[in-house]
């Protein structure tokens, strides 16, 4: 399939800049709408407050998170604005916003670094600004990004280790040092938001083992441009071990100090025991935690969470004080009750094409492998092949690669977890499979087959309307009670 050539950089810029500002928007949108803890920022808001107050704690996962919504805390707290509406459910009198804000304009800035990876690993801006729409475009990463919850700096920090690494490799031996240093710790980083992290980095050596492998069996061409992950073998086993191994371990270590000088109950080591152990013993099902969602179920966003609901119309005097001021003020009759629901869930349209899309990338891997086995084995009983394949070009070969084995590295090990799992640990994985899905639509509209160019605006157009559809429940707009039901599709989403 012949594509367009590519796109000017200028507008393409204009464009990242225009899904930024739609993305901050959304996030900063009445942040402090709901003046009250919303499901676990009764953790991680209480522990980033603890760490301003000096207060002991226990917490089940590494500090770095707390320590991000902490700086956001004491930010928040010394500006002249935003401190009419407060509580004092983190033990100290704060506005929400001031806990949440930070989270938010990390959020605004996943997009962009989705869209640079795209474009890192493609050289096509196309590709960037699909993948950084998309992403701006799914409803659980606008939830995650605006209230103070921890998977927001998981995805950021490792996405930012993919990203440095990939500028890595495509640079001289001499210049690529500091970036290889960058991309290490930010994957200690990503480890010290939660240990899931360590899906990131299994990807990438996982990836490095296959380069060799491929290095091996089929030596590499010259090409007029080559993917940057068939540069992994520039990468001896000294540098892998020093740059991906030796500091984000470094990184990890260094960031405890701060949380074990306040808690000194347990040293370090100790410590990783004491979370491995509290996580060993969580239960798992419907009796643990109504939202449990078990792995596989995940790319078909069968069981989302709800993490906030009000019901006006099931009790006779409503806590009128979390609702948005416009509404707490005016009071709700009892004959018209309104829900505010804050629903954790994917754009179900993203996501169920996303699954497609990586699935269908894993069929043209094994095809590839095939047909290269098969004209292997006829090179070497010398018979002349009717066909050769040519789809895709090897350099997307390893971008295909690069996604599939991500995608797998951060959704398969969730298979022997035993302890209760929820649909927001899908979102690293997910990244990965609207990076695959992205490609597909890239390919389509920049084909020079008019039908296969509409069909991509059309697919976009659709995920779209699908955002807006759900953007109530993303964002806690008041709906009717019919409204409401109209966007639970399945009853698994109540």
């Amino acid at each position: 399939m012949q594509l367009i050539p590519h796109q000017s950089s200028k507008w393409s810029m204009i464009g990242m800049a225009s899904i930024f500002l739609f993305s901050a928007i959304l996030r900063f949108w009445q942040l402090g709408r709901f003046n009250t803890l919303v499901f676990d920022e009764v953790y991680y808001a209480k522990f980033a407050n603890n760490y301003l107050t000096q207060t002991e704690f226990f917490n089940a996962h590494p500090p770095l998170s707390q320590y991000i919504i902490a700086i956001g805390i004491w930010i928040g707290s010394h500006l002249p604005f935003g401190q009419e509406i407060v509580n004092n459910e983190t033990g100290s009198i704060l506005a929400s916003w001031s806990y949440r804000w930070l989270n938010a304009l990390t959020g605004s800035f996943i997009p962009l670094v989705v869209g640079a990876i795209a474009y890192q690993l493609t050289h096509r801006w196309s590709y960037g600004l699909v993948a950084a729409l998309l992403i701006a475009l799914d409803g659980l990463f606008l939830v995650e990004s605006r209230y103070a919850l921890n998977n927001i700096y998981l995805v950021m920090f490792g996405l930012l280790a993919h990203l440095y690494l990939i500028i890595a490799l495509k640079k001289s031996q001499l210049k690529q040092k500091k970036w290889l240093t960058l991309s290490g710790i930010f994957f200690g980083a990503s480890v010290a938001i939660k240990w899931n992290g360590l899906g990131f980095l299994l990807g990438i050596y996982l990836l490095w083992i296959l380069a060799w492998i491929i290095e091996f069996f089929a030596p590499k061409k010259k090409l007029e441009y080559t993917s940057p992950w068939e540069n992994l073998t520039q990468l001896n086993l000294i540098q892998l071990i020093l740059n991906l191994f030796v500091i984000p371990i470094i990184t990890y270590s260094l960031l405890w100090i701060p949380h074990i000088i306040l808690n000194p109950k347990y040293g370090f080591f100790e410590m990783q025991r004491q979370i491995f152990s509290y996580h060993q013993r969580i239960g798992s099902g419907a009796d643990t935690h109504p939202y449990c969602a078990q792995w596989f179920t995940w790319p078909l966003m069968i069981r989302p969470v709800a993490y906030f609901y009000r019901n006006t119309g099931l009790l006779d005097k409503p806590d009128l004080s979390l609702l948005p001021p416009l509404y707490s003020d005016i009071g709700y009759p009892k004959l018209n009750p309104l829900i505010f629901d804050v629903h954790a869930m994917g754009n179900p349209i993203l996501w169920w094409f996303s699954i497609w899309a990586i699935l269908l990338l894993i069929l043209i891997l094994f095809n590839r492998v095939w047909h290269w086995e098969k004209n292997r084995q006829a090179r070497h009983r010398k018979i002349k092949l009717k066909q050769t394949i040519r789809f895709p070009h090897p350099s997307e070969m390893w971008l295909l690669l690069y996604l599939v084995i991500n995608w797998l590295s951060n959704f398969i090990p969730w298979s022997r977890v035993s302890r209760c799992t929820f649909l927001y640990h899908y979102m690293v994985a997910l990244v990965f499979a609207i990076l695959g899905f992205s490609w597909l639509i890239d390919r389509w509209l920049n084909s020079l087959e008019i039908r296969l160019r509409i069909m991509g605006v059309i697919i976009i157009f659709i995920v779209l309307l699908a955002f807006i559809f759900w953007m109530p429940v993303y964002l806690g707009l008041p709906l009717s009670p019919e409204n409401w039901q109209l966007r639970m599709w399945f009853r698994s989403w109540i």
